[in-house]
């Protein structure tokens, strides 16, 4: 799998925790870490948890970035899902969209690849309806935040 497809993944499960558990990101992040490299502790060190010895860096910026903008990305995602509240959405599929928007708005990767990753998310761990919900929500941001993706046919 793919370091970033993997990122997304733990991305997603961090703000569903803190979504679902209304925590601060920061202890999110934490809990998260020392969940995943709790475990692999060998030695009784007098440690619970381990520090993680490969921090994952594009996982936590997705994570911070989305939690930090939530307010702003919900605006955006009110704006495209019609006839949707936000606390009616499933969680998964709430924080998918925020974190794709934010992706493909702050880090610049482009569009195409947020929503094909975003939509791989949402077949894996939302319902069958998420993935073409999750797309029309993405796909109409996307014309609105960057109208200069928009595809045009060559002049001719």
């Amino acid at each position: 799998m793919p370091a970033r497809r993997r990122s997304r993944q733990r991305a997603l499960q961090i703000l569903f925790f803190w979504d679902a558990r209304k925590l601060d990101i920061n202890e999110a992040v934490t809990t998260f870490y020392s969940s995943l490299y709790g475990a692999e502790q060998e030695e009784d060190t007098g440690d619970d948890y381990p520090a993680p010895t490969d921090p994952d860096l594009f996982m936590e910026s997705l994570v911070r970035g989305t939690a930090a903008q939530s307010a702003e990305l919900d605006q955006l995602i009110l704006k495209r899902a019609e006839n949707w509240r936000l606390e009616r959405m499933p969680i998964v599929d709430r924080n998918i969209l925020r974190m794709a928007i934010y992706e493909m708005k702050d880090l610049k990767t482009p569009p195409a690849v947020v929503i094909d990753e975003a939509l791989e998310l949402a077949r894996r761990y939302s319902e069958t309806d998420a993935v073409p919900f999750v797309n029309g929500v993405l796909d109409s941001v996307r014309k609105m935040i960057l109208p200069e993706t928009d595809v045009k046919p060559a002049a001719g």
